[in-house]
Protein backbone atom coordinates (compact mmCIF):
# COMPACT_ATOMS: atom_id res chain seq x y z
CA UNK A 1 0.00 0.00 0.00
CA UNK A 2 2.45 2.22 0.85
CA UNK A 3 4.56 1.61 -2.45
CA UNK A 4 1.14 2.39 -4.20
CA UNK A 5 1.16 5.92 -2.74
CA UNK A 6 4.51 6.50 -3.06
CA UNK A 7 4.74 5.98 -6.71
CA UNK A 8 1.23 8.05 -7.29
CA UNK A 9 3.42 10.76 -5.56
CA UNK A 10 5.87 10.56 -7.77
CA UNK A 11 3.86 10.99 -10.95
CA UNK A 12 1.87 13.70 -9.75
CA UNK A 13 5.01 15.81 -9.09
CA UNK A 14 5.99 15.09 -12.82
CA UNK A 15 3.46 15.85 -14.11
CA UNK A 16 3.01 19.26 -11.99
CA UNK A 17 6.86 20.03 -13.65
CA UNK A 18 5.91 19.01 -17.13
CA UNK A 19 2.96 21.72 -17.21
CA UNK A 20 5.11 24.02 -15.65
CA UNK A 21 7.57 24.13 -18.34
CA UNK A 22 5.10 23.32 -20.99
CA UNK A 23 2.94 26.81 -20.55
CA UNK A 24 5.84 29.23 -18.79
CA UNK A 25 8.77 30.67 -21.13
CA UNK A 26 12.03 30.53 -20.09
CA UNK A 27 13.44 33.95 -19.13
CA UNK A 28 16.43 33.17 -20.86
CA UNK A 29 14.88 32.23 -24.30
CA UNK A 30 11.89 34.80 -26.46
CA UNK A 31 8.81 34.08 -26.81
CA UNK A 32 8.57 34.30 -30.78
CA UNK A 33 11.59 32.29 -32.71
CA UNK A 34 10.73 34.58 -35.30
CA UNK A 35 13.11 37.86 -36.12
CA UNK A 36 11.23 41.24 -35.95
CA UNK A 37 12.90 43.46 -38.40
CA UNK A 38 13.07 47.04 -36.76
CA UNK A 39 10.60 49.13 -38.96
CA UNK A 40 13.00 50.94 -41.59
CA UNK A 41 11.25 53.38 -44.81
CA UNK A 42 14.51 52.82 -46.20
CA UNK A 43 14.60 49.06 -46.36
CA UNK A 44 11.08 48.99 -47.98
CA UNK A 45 11.60 47.56 -51.10
CA UNK A 46 8.08 48.52 -52.82
CA UNK A 47 8.31 51.43 -54.67
CA UNK A 48 8.36 54.49 -53.43
CA UNK A 49 5.00 56.54 -53.14
CA UNK A 50 4.24 59.80 -53.79
CA UNK A 51 1.81 61.79 -55.58
CA UNK A 52 1.74 59.60 -59.21
CA UNK A 53 3.22 56.44 -60.56
CA UNK A 54 7.10 56.06 -59.89
CA UNK A 55 8.53 57.66 -62.90
CA UNK A 56 11.34 55.96 -64.58
CA UNK A 57 13.73 57.53 -67.44
CA UNK A 58 14.78 54.01 -69.20
CA UNK A 59 17.49 53.64 -72.25
CA UNK A 60 18.99 50.76 -74.72
CA UNK A 61 22.27 51.82 -75.90
CA UNK A 62 22.92 49.60 -79.12
CA UNK A 63 26.75 47.92 -79.28
CA UNK A 64 26.43 45.67 -81.64
CA UNK A 65 23.82 43.45 -83.95
CA UNK A 66 25.45 39.78 -83.92
CA UNK A 67 23.17 38.06 -85.98
CA UNK A 68 19.88 38.19 -88.06
CA UNK A 69 17.53 35.23 -88.69
CA UNK A 70 14.66 35.40 -91.44
CA UNK A 71 13.94 31.87 -91.06
CA UNK A 72 12.89 32.00 -86.93
CA UNK A 73 12.44 36.20 -87.44
CA UNK A 74 14.95 36.63 -84.69
CA UNK A 75 17.58 39.02 -84.13
CA UNK A 76 20.70 38.85 -81.83
CA UNK A 77 22.10 42.17 -80.04
CA UNK A 78 23.63 43.34 -77.46
CA UNK A 79 23.64 46.89 -75.27
CA UNK A 80 23.08 47.98 -72.25
CA UNK A 81 20.11 49.16 -70.62
CA UNK A 82 19.68 52.32 -67.99
CA UNK A 83 17.16 52.96 -66.16
CA UNK A 84 16.64 56.40 -64.06
CA UNK A 85 14.41 56.76 -60.90
CA UNK A 86 14.28 58.85 -58.14
CA UNK A 87 13.61 57.55 -54.55
CA UNK A 88 14.00 59.84 -51.46
CA UNK A 89 14.44 56.83 -49.15
CA UNK A 90 17.56 56.45 -50.11
CA UNK A 91 18.74 59.87 -49.54
CA UNK A 92 21.83 60.18 -47.73
CA UNK A 93 24.38 63.06 -46.37
CA UNK A 94 27.59 62.49 -48.04
CA UNK A 95 29.11 64.23 -44.95
CA UNK A 96 27.83 61.42 -42.85
CA UNK A 97 28.64 58.44 -45.16
CA UNK A 98 31.98 59.75 -46.07
CA UNK A 99 31.12 59.26 -50.11
CA UNK A 100 29.69 61.50 -52.80
CA UNK A 101 28.09 58.64 -54.05
CA UNK A 102 27.17 54.89 -53.48
CA UNK A 103 28.09 52.61 -55.93
CA UNK A 104 26.89 48.84 -56.20
CA UNK A 105 28.53 46.81 -58.89
CA UNK A 106 28.18 43.04 -59.22
CA UNK A 107 25.88 40.56 -59.03
CA UNK A 108 26.89 39.90 -55.49
CA UNK A 109 26.64 43.72 -54.59
CA UNK A 110 23.87 44.60 -56.31
CA UNK A 111 21.77 41.19 -55.16
CA UNK A 112 22.42 41.40 -51.93
CA UNK A 113 23.90 44.34 -50.67
CA UNK A 114 22.03 47.11 -52.07
CA UNK A 115 18.89 47.55 -49.66
CA UNK A 116 16.82 49.70 -52.28
CA UNK A 117 13.67 48.68 -54.63
CA UNK A 118 14.62 48.57 -58.46
CA UNK A 119 12.12 47.84 -61.26
CA UNK A 120 13.04 44.47 -62.83
CA UNK A 121 12.60 45.09 -66.45
CA UNK A 122 12.22 41.87 -68.85
CA UNK A 123 12.57 41.44 -72.91
CA UNK A 124 8.77 40.19 -73.31
CA UNK A 125 9.77 39.16 -76.76
CA UNK A 126 12.86 37.43 -76.35
CA UNK A 127 13.04 34.18 -78.06
CA UNK A 128 15.97 32.80 -75.88
CA UNK A 129 17.74 33.34 -72.95
CA UNK A 130 19.19 36.46 -71.56
CA UNK A 131 22.79 37.13 -70.80
CA UNK A 132 23.87 39.47 -68.50
CA UNK A 133 27.37 40.26 -68.49
CA UNK A 134 27.17 43.10 -65.53
CA UNK A 135 25.24 45.43 -63.33
CA UNK A 136 25.80 48.46 -61.67
CA UNK A 137 23.65 50.65 -59.31
CA UNK A 138 24.90 54.22 -58.63
CA UNK A 139 23.12 55.92 -55.94
CA UNK A 140 23.39 59.67 -55.49
CA UNK A 141 22.65 61.61 -51.92
CA UNK A 142 19.04 63.33 -53.22
CA UNK A 143 18.01 59.52 -53.81
CA UNK A 144 18.11 59.43 -57.25
CA UNK A 145 19.34 56.02 -58.42
CA UNK A 146 20.58 55.33 -61.73
CA UNK A 147 20.89 51.19 -62.83
CA UNK A 148 22.99 50.03 -66.07
CA UNK A 149 23.02 46.58 -66.86
CA UNK A 150 24.80 45.08 -70.08
CA UNK A 151 22.59 42.62 -71.84
CA UNK A 152 23.17 39.89 -74.63
CA UNK A 153 19.58 38.49 -75.95
CA UNK A 154 17.42 37.10 -78.93
CA UNK A 155 14.66 38.32 -79.89
CA UNK A 156 11.64 37.61 -81.71
CA UNK A 157 10.10 40.55 -84.49
CA UNK A 158 7.78 40.37 -87.44
CA UNK A 159 9.33 40.40 -90.91
CA UNK A 160 7.50 41.17 -93.89
CA UNK A 161 9.45 39.54 -96.77
CA UNK A 162 7.28 40.57 -99.61
CA UNK A 163 9.92 43.22 -101.40
CA UNK A 164 12.60 40.60 -100.60
CA UNK A 165 15.44 40.97 -101.90
CA UNK A 166 14.51 44.96 -102.00
CA UNK A 167 13.41 44.57 -98.19
CA UNK A 168 13.31 46.74 -95.13
CA UNK A 169 12.80 44.99 -91.37
CA UNK A 170 12.33 46.98 -88.22
CA UNK A 171 13.72 44.86 -85.32
CA UNK A 172 12.07 45.78 -82.27
CA UNK A 173 13.51 44.82 -78.44
CA UNK A 174 10.27 45.60 -76.08
CA UNK A 175 11.00 45.99 -72.42
CA UNK A 176 8.68 46.30 -69.88
CA UNK A 177 8.73 46.38 -65.94
CA UNK A 178 7.68 42.87 -64.60
CA UNK A 179 4.89 43.07 -61.73
CA UNK A 180 3.33 46.86 -62.18
CA UNK A 181 0.83 48.61 -63.98
CA UNK A 182 1.30 52.29 -65.49
CA UNK A 183 -0.66 53.34 -62.16
CA UNK A 184 2.28 52.16 -59.93
CA UNK A 185 5.10 52.34 -62.64
CA UNK A 186 5.74 54.10 -65.84
CA UNK A 187 8.61 53.97 -68.23
CA UNK A 188 9.47 57.05 -70.23
CA UNK A 189 12.29 57.43 -72.76
CA UNK A 190 15.13 59.01 -71.57
CA UNK A 191 16.22 61.27 -74.38
CA UNK A 192 19.67 62.55 -73.30
CA UNK A 193 21.01 58.92 -73.79
CA UNK A 194 22.93 57.93 -76.35
CA UNK A 195 20.98 54.95 -78.81
CA UNK A 196 24.01 53.26 -80.38
CA UNK A 197 27.48 53.14 -79.45
CA UNK A 198 30.31 53.90 -82.50
CA UNK A 199 28.38 52.62 -86.06
CA UNK A 200 26.87 49.57 -86.31
CA UNK A 201 27.16 47.18 -88.75
CA UNK A 202 25.58 43.70 -89.54
CA UNK A 203 26.59 41.65 -92.97
CA UNK A 204 24.18 41.88 -95.44
CA UNK A 205 22.41 44.81 -93.89
CA UNK A 206 22.36 48.98 -93.77
CA UNK A 207 21.30 50.21 -90.58
CA UNK A 208 18.97 52.72 -91.58
CA UNK A 209 18.04 54.39 -88.07
CA UNK A 210 18.08 53.66 -84.78
CA UNK A 211 15.11 54.83 -82.33
CA UNK A 212 13.31 54.31 -78.77
CA UNK A 213 9.50 54.84 -77.75
CA UNK A 214 7.05 53.72 -75.48
CA UNK A 215 3.71 52.22 -75.73
CA UNK A 216 1.15 50.68 -73.66
CA UNK A 217 0.09 46.97 -73.75
CA UNK A 218 -2.37 44.48 -72.03
CA UNK A 219 -0.66 42.62 -69.45
CA UNK A 220 -1.95 39.92 -66.73
CA UNK A 221 0.41 39.85 -65.33
CA UNK A 222 0.71 43.75 -63.91
CA UNK A 223 -1.53 43.91 -61.67
CA UNK A 224 -4.09 46.64 -60.92
CA UNK A 225 -5.54 47.60 -64.31
CA UNK A 226 -3.06 45.15 -66.20
CA UNK A 227 -1.70 47.68 -68.49
CA UNK A 228 2.04 48.24 -68.38
CA UNK A 229 4.34 50.88 -70.12
CA UNK A 230 7.06 49.07 -72.14
CA UNK A 231 10.32 51.05 -73.52
CA UNK A 232 10.67 49.74 -77.12
CA UNK A 233 14.23 50.25 -79.34
CA UNK A 234 14.25 49.74 -82.78
CA UNK A 235 16.62 49.76 -85.06
CA UNK A 236 15.37 50.08 -88.83
CA UNK A 237 17.55 47.68 -91.57
CA UNK A 238 17.72 47.57 -95.10
CA UNK A 239 18.97 44.27 -97.29
CA UNK A 240 21.34 45.03 -99.74
CA UNK A 241 20.06 43.66 -102.49
CA UNK A 242 23.41 43.06 -104.62
CA UNK A 243 24.18 39.50 -103.85
CA UNK A 244 20.67 38.20 -104.98
CA UNK A 245 20.89 40.46 -107.84
CA UNK A 246 24.20 40.00 -109.03
CA UNK A 247 23.16 36.06 -108.32
CA UNK A 248 19.54 35.50 -109.55
CA UNK A 249 18.32 38.86 -111.19
CA UNK A 250 20.68 40.10 -113.57
CA UNK A 251 21.47 36.64 -114.94
CA UNK A 252 18.02 35.50 -115.20
CA UNK A 253 17.24 38.25 -116.94
CA UNK A 254 20.13 37.83 -119.73
CA UNK A 255 18.74 33.87 -120.01
CA UNK A 256 15.08 35.47 -120.67
CA UNK A 257 16.16 37.87 -123.21
CA UNK A 258 18.37 35.50 -125.32
CA UNK A 259 15.74 32.79 -125.21
CA UNK A 260 13.58 35.17 -127.25
CA UNK A 261 16.27 35.10 -130.21
CA UNK A 262 14.04 31.44 -131.34
CA UNK A 263 12.30 34.45 -133.04
CA UNK A 264 15.18 35.28 -135.29
CA UNK A 265 15.70 32.11 -135.69
CA UNK A 266 14.46 29.98 -138.93
CA UNK A 267 11.21 28.96 -138.76
CA UNK A 268 11.69 25.26 -140.51
CA UNK A 269 14.06 24.51 -137.68
CA UNK A 270 11.14 24.12 -135.29
CA UNK A 271 13.04 21.87 -132.69
CA UNK A 272 16.01 23.78 -132.38
CA UNK A 273 13.93 26.59 -131.43
CA UNK A 274 12.64 24.58 -128.80
CA UNK A 275 15.29 23.43 -127.81
CA UNK A 276 16.67 26.67 -127.01
CA UNK A 277 13.65 27.44 -125.25
CA UNK A 278 13.51 24.35 -123.00
CA UNK A 279 17.02 24.91 -121.90
CA UNK A 280 15.27 28.62 -120.29
CA UNK A 281 12.83 26.99 -118.90
CA UNK A 282 15.20 24.60 -116.98
CA UNK A 283 17.49 27.69 -115.82
CA UNK A 284 14.43 29.61 -114.44
CA UNK A 285 13.08 26.17 -112.48
CA UNK A 286 16.96 25.85 -111.79
CA UNK A 287 17.11 29.42 -109.80
CA UNK A 288 13.59 28.44 -108.38
CA UNK A 289 15.67 25.74 -106.50
CA UNK A 290 18.76 27.87 -105.67
CA UNK A 291 15.47 30.88 -104.28
CA UNK A 292 14.34 28.29 -101.89
CA UNK A 293 17.45 27.43 -100.37
CA UNK A 294 17.79 30.97 -99.34
CA UNK A 295 14.15 32.01 -98.87
CA UNK A 296 13.11 30.85 -95.24
CA UNK A 297 9.58 28.80 -95.78
CA UNK A 298 7.36 31.41 -96.19
CA UNK A 299 3.62 31.16 -96.67
CA UNK A 300 2.76 35.05 -98.59
CA UNK A 301 4.89 35.50 -102.15
CA UNK A 302 7.52 37.66 -102.50
CA UNK A 303 8.73 39.95 -105.16
CA UNK A 304 11.53 37.50 -106.08
CA UNK A 305 8.95 34.81 -106.97
CA UNK A 306 6.79 37.25 -108.83
CA UNK A 307 9.94 37.81 -110.92
CA UNK A 308 10.86 33.51 -111.32
CA UNK A 309 7.49 32.99 -111.74
CA UNK A 310 7.30 35.69 -114.48
CA UNK A 311 10.36 34.36 -116.02
CA UNK A 312 9.08 31.17 -116.22
CA UNK A 313 6.02 31.67 -117.97
CA UNK A 314 7.19 33.94 -120.44
CA UNK A 315 9.81 31.30 -121.55
CA UNK A 316 6.92 28.55 -121.83
CA UNK A 317 5.49 30.72 -124.21
CA UNK A 318 7.79 31.41 -126.21
CA UNK A 319 7.09 27.16 -126.67
CA UNK A 320 3.57 27.87 -127.55
CA UNK A 321 4.93 30.59 -130.30
CA UNK A 322 6.85 28.19 -131.70
CA UNK A 323 4.51 25.10 -132.10
CA UNK A 324 1.83 28.12 -133.32
CA UNK A 325 4.51 29.22 -135.80
CA UNK A 326 5.41 25.28 -136.97
CA UNK A 327 1.79 24.46 -137.35
CA UNK A 328 1.41 27.78 -139.39
CA UNK A 329 4.17 26.89 -141.33
CA UNK A 330 3.20 22.91 -142.08
CA UNK A 331 -0.08 24.18 -143.48
CA UNK A 332 1.41 26.43 -145.76
CA UNK A 333 0.28 29.74 -144.20
CA UNK A 334 4.31 31.24 -144.53
CA UNK A 335 3.19 35.12 -144.21
CA UNK A 336 0.84 34.32 -141.13
CA UNK A 337 3.88 32.49 -139.22
CA UNK A 338 6.25 35.30 -140.26
CA UNK A 339 3.73 38.28 -138.82
CA UNK A 340 3.61 35.76 -135.85
CA UNK A 341 7.14 36.32 -135.44
CA UNK A 342 7.89 39.87 -136.11
CA UNK A 343 5.26 40.61 -133.27
CA UNK A 344 6.74 38.60 -130.67
CA UNK A 345 10.21 40.36 -131.33
CA UNK A 346 8.76 43.02 -129.58
CA UNK A 347 5.91 41.83 -127.42
CA UNK A 348 7.71 39.32 -125.29
CA UNK A 349 10.39 41.84 -124.15
CA UNK A 350 8.06 44.46 -123.92
CA UNK A 351 5.48 42.30 -121.37
CA UNK A 352 8.65 41.14 -119.38
CA UNK A 353 9.77 44.39 -118.65
CA UNK A 354 6.57 45.49 -118.05
CA UNK A 355 5.77 42.79 -115.88
CA UNK A 356 8.86 43.56 -113.68
CA UNK A 357 7.67 47.14 -113.05
CA UNK A 358 4.11 45.86 -111.92
CA UNK A 359 5.79 43.57 -109.67
CA UNK A 360 7.88 46.65 -108.46
CA UNK A 361 4.64 48.70 -107.94
CA UNK A 362 2.54 46.12 -106.26
CA UNK A 363 5.33 45.41 -103.84
CA UNK A 364 6.15 48.90 -102.99
CA UNK A 365 2.62 50.54 -103.07
CA UNK A 366 0.90 47.82 -101.38
CA UNK A 367 2.74 46.29 -99.19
Amino acid sequence: MTKHIGLAALLVVVSIFSLGIGVAPSAAEPASVIPQAAPNAAFVLGPPKGDGPVVVRASFEFHDIDEISEENETFEFTGVLTLRWHDKRQAFDPVEVGVSEKVYQGDYQFNELSPSWFPQVVLINSSDTIEQQGVVLRVRPDGTQILMAKLTAVAKTEFNLRRYPFDKQRLEAVFEVLGFDEDEVVLEVDKQAPVSAGKLWVPQWNIAGIGMTTRHHTASHAGGRDVESALVASIDVERKSFYVSRLVIIPLIVIVLLSFSVFWMDRASLGDRISVSFIGILTAVAYQVVMNDILPRIAYPTWINGFLNASFLLMVGTVIINLVVGGLDKHGRHDASHRVDLLCRWIFPLTYFGLIVVLFGVAFLLF
